[in-house]
């Protein structure tokens, strides 16, 4: 790793975390002040709907009750990936970690600071597919689209053999000169 890779990667992963907050916070903002009491708006001939929904727990509203649980897990979630990126210098591993920890913190937020309460507050979801109201698949927000996809992106670096540090597991370059023709 050199300094100036570990450098970048570490400007990437605060860039997309900020960027990814922000996006979130926006989206939640206007979609209180524009979609509150109102039907839901549908888009792209009835694929996307967007719907104000207010949810006190976890994806599908799996949790209601322990809604002071989530909070205590974005944390350890925002201290793991914090000592993750110590040693980044990997590019694409800073794009998943930073989608992961601006999602984690765009959800915090609203855990935080929105009502009922500190600590219990509800997370603003607005985007829904193929129905009004969440009834195919959970209403989602900004943060959760980044967490998903910063999930994904870093399964694929660890399928891939790619590591934090900007290298590759040996075996898994031996296997793919071993293909290659």
């Amino acid at each position: 790793m050199t300094q100036a890779s570990g450098r970048r990667a570490r400007i990437v992963f605060v860039a997309v975390a900020a960027l990814v907050v922000a996006i979130d916070q926006l989206t939640k903002h206007l979609s209180v002040i524009t979609l509150e009491g109102e039907t839901p708006l549908r888009l792209l001939w009835g694929a996307v709907y967007l719907t104000l929904v207010r949810n006190p727990g976890a994806a599908f509203s799996m949790g209601t009750d322990y809604t002071f649980v989530f909070p205590l897990i974005t944390l350890g979630v925002v201290c793991w990936i914090l000592w993750m990126a110590r040693s980044l210098a990997s590019t694409p591993w800073a794009v998943g970690l930073g989608l992961v920890l601006g999602g984690a913190l765009g959800n915090f937020g609203d855990r935080l600071f929105r009502s009922p309460g500190f600590f219990v507050g509800e997370v603003v979801d607005m985007i829904s597919v193929f129905d009004d109201n969440g009834g195919r698949f959970p209403v989602f927000n900004a943060a959760d689209s980044a967490l998903f996809c910063g999930v994904v992106l870093l399964v694929l670096m660890e399928m891939t053999g790619r590591r934090r540090d900007g290298t590759r597991l040996e075996s898994t370059k031996k296997k793919d000169a071993d293909v290659a023709p």
